[in-house]
């Protein structure tokens, strides 16, 4: 029998998102109507094929929940489906070998002569993060059916849209994913502004790291500030998302989130910047996080102030409102179309507003895109969609159709290359998911 209250944390050794996910649950936020008592009673079954690792956040998650007295009841496992047998909710953060096989993802189609950016969740490397991921995902929602068929899976996993067009169509589970891509959005418009990140709303939709930023306004009094954007962008430091201020200029409207994630989708998106992901820097990053929780973990460290706050994802917002049937407003989901964006394709994965209430999920339609924006987005349905069939079907044939019909791939000499180089370095993550 289910239990509504069992929240399953899959991919939990991950120390940034999973430190991340903890200061939320264990925070309050005042704006939001939070309190560290949102989740009081629930059982957090931690999951990871990682021992150290989940031994490591197990321990930091046992000393925050004592530190904020949150009373959620701690497990861990290595076992999948011993954790998700009767759970509510399940969490996941899951990637494959991420930074070994990002890179290449990144590095084979540029030494091929293809110009593209970050290498995540457009173009070639949106492609086989789509390959060798779906197949994991759907390991854990078959146990799902199985096992706690009524669950909601909250997806943070890369690439977002494509994992949850593929388990909307070949999945009876209910998903959604999450992403602060907009949020990253309003904190570059309040910089334009001049403004504090609270000061402001957002309005968007669109796809998950290209949306379009429908409305800004000031929460206080509901002003319309996107004129005021537009003409302080005029003038503003021309080095700062040179491409977005492009596009808001061409099109009336700032895109989310930045040069690099929506340049994933555009033939053009190298203006924005070539340089691929930061690796040395998140390597960096790491080291020093884990310095920081093994020290807290291991020899009584405090636990940094600033760990005691919130950082706005938007799990507990879910989880809580569902739990609690408390009619909450999410600024944006990744879901199923099916109509919400009435002129972008019903089959496919948009972000947009929801509502959360103990009913599930319900996406919020601000009505059709501007047209020249929709058609813009549209060019992303085709290879999304056909980026999941070969996933599903393992098949390199329509692998090699997504790519052809991407408009970030310049030649068909470098697809069949750069096609035949990492489907050999994916493959022993590629099988049938169907």
């Amino acid at each position: 029998m289910a239990n509504t209250s069992k929240i399953v944390f899959i991919g939990a050794g991950s120390m940034s998102f999973g430190l991340s996910t903890f200061r939320d649950m264990f925070s309050d936020d005042p704006l939001r109507g939070l309190t560290r008592d949102e989740l009081h009673g629930c059982t957090l079954t931690l999951v990871d094929t990682n021992p150290e690792a989940l031994a490591r956040m197990t321990a930091l998650a046992e000393r925050m929940n004592a530190a904020a007295g949150s009373h959620l009841t701690i497990e861990h496992t290595t076992d999948r489906r011993a954790a998700l047998d009767g759970a509510g909710f399940v969490i996941n953060s899951v990637a494959i070998d991420r930074t070994r096989l990002w890179k290449l993802d990144f590095e084979v189609p540029k030494r091929l002569g293809i110009r593209h950016t970050l290498g995540e969740n457009g173009g070639p490397g949106g492609l086989f993060f789509t390959l060798r991921t779906l197949p994991l995902i759907f390991d854990i929602t078959r146990d799902m059916e199985e096992l706690c068929p009524n669950a909601l899976f909250l997806n943070y996993s890369n690439p977002e849209s494509r994992i949850v067009l593929a388990l909307a169509k070949y999945s009876k589970i209910k998903a959604m994913g999450l992403c602060h891509g907009i949020f990253m959005a309003r904190g570059d418009i309040c910089r334009i502004l001049g403004r504090e990140w609270r000061d402001l709303e957002l309005w968007a939709a669109g796809l998950n790291h290209f949306q379009v930023v429908t409305q800004v306004r000031e929460r206080a009094t509901g002003r319309d500030l996107y004129p005021l954007l537009k003409e302080k962008a005029k003038t503003y430091d021309p080095s700062f998302l040179p491409l977005t201020r492009r596009m808001m200029d061409s099109f009336g409207h700032w895109i989310t989130c930045s040069d690099d994630h929506f340049g994933e989708y555009l033939p053009y998106g190298w203006e924005g910047g070539e340089d691929g992901y930061d690796f040395a820097e998140d390597e960096r990053e790491r080291i020093e996080l884990k310095g920081q929780i093994e020290a807290i973990v291991d020899h009584g460290a405090p636990l940094p102030e600033d760990w005691h706050g919130s950082v706005g994802e938007r799990t507990v917002d879910v989880i809580g409102g569902v739990l609690h049937n408390r009619h909450r407003y999410l600024e944006s989901a990744v879901l199923y179309n099916n109509g919400a964006i009435p002129n972008l394709p019903a089959d496919l994965a948009v972000e947009v507003p929801a509502m959360i209430d103990v009913a599930g999920v319900h996406p919020i339609s601000q009505g059709p895109l501007p047209d020249p924006l929709a058609k813009l987005l549209s060019l992303q349905a085709a290879p999304q969609q056909l980026a999941v069939e070969a996933a599903v079907h393992a098949s390199k044939e329509l692998a090699l159709q997504a790519l052809l019909v991407d408009p970030v791939i310049n030649s068909t000499d470098a697809a069949v290359r750069l096609l035949d180089e990492l489907w050999e370095v994916n493959r022993p993550y590629i099988r049938r998911c169907v």
